[in-house]
């Protein structure tokens, strides 16, 4: 039996009985199950106390909910991704430790729909839903719940509960944005990697050094002149003090890096001098620390351009075997799903190769921060249905990667809306195993790419996490000169991921 959220009926006498009956059922074919409810009233935790007394339930009182109402309308306003990520860790934690989790939702959050939200936090714990409601609102219920569970299961009850249809639901799979940054942060956590980050002068480094530093998710060098990011820092009231810092001007690894970056550029004409010189740049010296096994990965960009990131990486790092160029990916986070698009950062006019090289590597990123990659090589064309230059470098491209690497789940020339829709994918390619199923997706060129994801960043205000460059042998990142500091914060978790 799965576990299940209850959302309540705005009848606390119909509520209560639902509950109780729930509880009653539950807590005699279940020797150790636990209630959570993410969001509760004072009144409730009381009511709460009582039932975990009558039905025998081995939980302390604090361990049934996450927040009460007040606070956690506080929280959802300042910051939604630390009000799922609390949610998220209570529940896994109660999952971990009971046989059984009956999720109690909450019928009032400020001015907000308590529906709607009790809904998504659902689908964040992909827990399956039975909703309490009386027959006048049962057609628009249902209605609604098809609409945002996309015809996911889910059981309408009242008062006479059939439990043998509810012992049909199954877990949903969605992954939402919140918890595939809860499941980098887990990631990240359990094996905490060093990243470090070139542009110790800039605010948004700062700030987002503060919340990784707090979170403990990451170790952090910083470079710059320790005793003006401090000073900075204490301005802006950070607390990084448990972050390393170099400045590359007079760092004891100066003389060490320099040999290093000299014995790896002399056969292209590079001096000691230079050498000597170029280690104070922030960029290379940063790609020394990881190219040295210093530090575990770099994300820049704040304040550079991509090349400038790119460039040291490739003189030093090098790309994986196998891999012919880099690339970057965005992960884009829609509503209940996650996307990724490449390449949207690198190659303006990638060769038939180097989208087959692109595929490769965009299936690996995916597979390891979760997804099972199916992918698709997009153009104007679906199958056979167009020609022209730019279909004839697709088709080539799925052979090369077809022959290259097998093991991919592959497909194309696909338009966007057969490799994402499924009624268009059995209209346009019916013989495709994976057309309508798509979470990879390569784009033609760097154009299409780069307008693609932020169009839907924009239109869809979806969450986009990147880019990520992808086929060096050690993570490097790059950050957009427009950054915010979650972006920052959220790259520096991924390329920890990375580094694993």
């Amino acid at each position: 039996m799965e576990n299940l959220y209850l959302i309540r009926s705005k009848s606390d006498d119909q509520s209560i009985i639902v509950s109780l009956k729930l509880l009653e059922y539950y807590s005699q074919n279940y020797k150790n199950m636990a209630i959570y409810c993410p969001v509760v009233s004072k009144h409730d935790i009381s009511i709460f106390q009582e039932w975990l007394k009558q039905f025998n339930i081995n939980q302390n009182i604090e361990n049934t909910y996450s927040f009460v109402d007040k606070d956690a309308i506080e929280e959802f306003s300042k910051d939604s991704n630390v009000f799922f990520n609390i949610i998220l860790k209570t529940y896994e934690e109660l999952k971990e430790k009971y046989e059984f989790v009956l999720t109690i939702g909450f019928s009032k959050f400020g001015v907000l729909d308590a529906f709607g939200l009790n809904v998504k936090i659902a689908k964040n714990l992909n827990t399956p839903i039975i909703a309490d409601v009386c027959n006048e609102y049962k057609a628009m219920t249902q209605k609604h719940l098809d609409k945002l569970l996309n015809g996911k299961n889910y059981v309408l009850i009242d008062e006479n509960i059939d439990f043998d249809k509810i012992a049909q639901l199954k877990s949903y799979d969605f992954v939402t944005p919140y918890r595939f940054k809860y499941e980098m942060i887990k990631k990240s956590i359990k094996d905490k990697k060093t990243v470090v980050l070139p542009e110790g002068n800039d605010e948004r480094i700062l700030k987002a050094c503060d919340i990784l530093l707090k979170t403990e998710v990451v170790d952090l060098i910083i470079l710059g002149d320790e005793k003006e990011i401090k000073q900075n820092a204490e301005k802006l009231m950070l607390d990084i003090n448990s972050a390393k810092m170099i400045n590359p001007y007079n760092s004891d690894l100066c003389e060490e890096f320099a040999n290093m970056l000299y014995e790896a550029r002399k056969s292209k004409g590079m001096t000691l001098d230079q050498a000597k010189e170029l280690v104070k740049d922030k960029t290379y010296f940063g790609t020394l620390l990881v190219h040295s096994g210093k530090a575990d990965a770099m994300v820049s960009g704040a304040s550079t351009t991509t090349a400038e990131t790119i460039r040291p990486a490739l003189q030093l790092i090098k790309t994986q075997e196998g891999v012919s160029s880099v690339s970057g990916l965005f992960f884009m986070g829609l509503e209940d799903k996650m996307l990724a698009f490449a390449d949207c950062a690198v190659n303006p006019n990638p060769t038939a190769e180097q989208l087959a090289s692109s595929a490769y590597v965009s299936a690996m990123t995916a597979k390891s921060f979760g997804l099972d990659p199916k992918i698709a090589l997009l153009s104007y064309s679906s199958g056979d249905s167009g020609k022209g230059e730019s279909v004839d470098l697709v088709k080539e491209a799925l052979k090369i990667a077809k022959e290259k690497y097998p093991e991919l789940n592959i497909d194309g020339p696909m338009q966007f809306d057969c490799a994402y829709d499924p009624k268009t994918a059995a209209s346009k390619m019916p013989e495709s195993k994976i057309a309508g199923q798509i979470n990879v997706f390569i784009f033609p060129d760097l154009d299409a790419a780069n307008i693609g994801y932020k169009a839907v960043q924009r239109t869809a205000d979806a969450l986009a996490i990147g880019p990520i460059l992808q086929g060096l042998k050690k993570p490097v990142n790059d950050l957009s000169r427009g950054c915010l500091v979650d972006d920052i914060v959220d790259t520096v978790i991924l390329s920890a991921v990375q580094a694993q």
